[in-house]
């Protein structure tokens, strides 16, 4: 089942200006997760860049090592953080997939997996909701637990990706799609909320926290109708050419000129939003369009951390922590807002975590194609929460959350684990 290749162009894959911004000096090194796990060097960002540059010069071969190399990458760009000469990291990686797409034949049930997710799945809503009924059908029936017990899940080596999966909701917030809601008193600002994708089936009520939220601070939140996944998880995966249709179609359901801000309470999502230039060649008319759809992109926090809280907020008494989200804090820089916000609800006491920017290991799919690598990541980051005695762990992306919960259930830590978001929410309400 070989994908279309027409919707890619001659730019996708890396190129000498951006890769050669590398020196090499090895100060990333420590900060990537996969180089601190194993110690090797073609699994750190600098020896997968100098294997890019390789390739791109026709010297080495795009054979079963460097996609292995490249596939072994969380993309959590923490990189990017460290790098002294802004090694645009996460581009890089992207494009290097892309290349791999274009010219790598994986193995028959990796090519069929990849064509259903990223070209038959994600980018139709319908067929979201349709496959998550049917999962919601195995995990409430009793037949997840049936399942479980006859042990096939462990005879298959599904056991691990099935701990991993999420829950789905009872009601989907593809309802809430094309409908307006007010503000609460005098309108500070009119948003239109990005909701994601598989969030849809999975993060509703969160979805339905952040509107909340947002309308007691006093902005108008329009759902817009038209809106579809915005394309990281292809985009990551270097399935390129569904990622710029997806663009495509985000840019007609959000018209820039409409709203005050676009906000998602994603930070996966919001650093694809946000980079969507990063798509299209100079010549496409979509750059200007991904120009002027990025300058209104903000992350929730982002938002409210600059807009200010106006609704009274109650008191929870409850010691907390907070995981950097990898593409909040390494792909838009932000650190500040989301801590500002936790720390603007009375009774609630913040600790920072050792190792609080390493990424936990969920990183979109990571989990799913690297689950060895991604659940020992996991229990790092579940020590580290350990380590603070907190009763929450707090953070800013779906993905992480899920990741989280999971590590939160299996290393028994008894931590609850809430978005900035539902914090916020519980605080308005005072609920316990």
């Amino acid at each position: 089942m070989a994908p279309d290749l027409s919707g890619f162009t001659g730019a996708d894959k890396p190129a000498y200006p951006d890769y050669s911004r590398c020196v090499h000096c090895g100060l990333c090194l420590n900060h990537c997760p996969t180089y601190r796990l194993w110690g090797q060097e073609a699994d750190s960002p600098r020896g997968r860049i100098r294997q890019m540059q390789l390739v791109d010069q026709g010297q080495l071969a795009m054979g079963d090592g460097f996609v292995t190399h490249i596939d072994r990458c969380l993309d959590c760009r923490a990189c990017e953080t460290a790098c002294p000469s802004g090694v645009e990291y996460g581009k890089l990686v992207e494009l290097a997939r892309t290349q791999i797409e274009q010219n790598y034949r994986r193995p028959l049930a990796a090519r069929i997996a990849r064509d259903f997710v990223y070209r038959r799945l994600l980018p139709y809503p319908g067929r979201i909701a349709a496959a998550a009924r049917l999962l919601r059908v195995y995990q409430r029936s009793g037949l997840a637990a049936l399942v479980r017990a006859t042990g096939i899940l462990r005879l298959l080596g599904l056991r691990d990706r099935e701990r991993l999966l999420p829950q789905i909701d009872a009601e989907f917030f593809f309802s809430e799609l094309g409908k307006t809601f007010p503000a609460h008193g005098p309108r500070r600002a009119r948003v239109a909320f990005f909701a994601g994708c598989v969030a849809q089936v999975t993060f509703s009520e969160l979805n339905r926290a952040t509107i909340r939220v947002l309308q007691a601070n006093g902005c108008e939140v329009v759902v817009p109708a038209g809106q579809v996944c915005c394309g990281a998880l292809a985009s990551h995966a270097g399935v390129r050419d569904v990622a710029r249709d997806l663009a495509r179609a985000n840019f007609a359901a959000f018209p820039a000129g409409e709203f005050d801000a676009i906000l998602t309470n994603a930070a996966g999502c919001g650093s694809a939003l946000k980079e969507y230039a990063h798509l299209f060649p100079a010549s496409d008319p979509a750059q200007k369009q991904a120009g002027q759809f990025a300058g209104k992109m903000r992350d929730i926090t982002e938002f409210l951390a600059d807009l200010g809280l106006t609704a009274p907020l109650k008191t929870l008494p409850l010691r907390v922590t907070y995981q950097d989200s990898c593409h909040l804090a390494h792909g838009q820089k932000i650190r500040e807002a989301p801590r500002q916000l936790i720390r603007a609800v009375p009774g609630v006491e913040l600790v920072e975590m050792p190792l609080v920017d390493q990424c936990c290991g969920s990183a979109g799919v990571y989990n799913v194609t690297q689950t060895k690598t991604s659940l020992e990541l996991l229990a790092l980051k579940m020590d580290s929460a350990r380590e603070t005695k907190s009763q929450a762990i707090v953070t800013a992306n779906p993905g992480c959350l899920l990741q989280l919960r999971a590590g939160a259930a299996i290393h028994a830590t008894g931590h609850e684990v809430l978005h900035v978001v539902e914090l916020l929410d519980r605080s308005l309400s005072a609920r316990s």
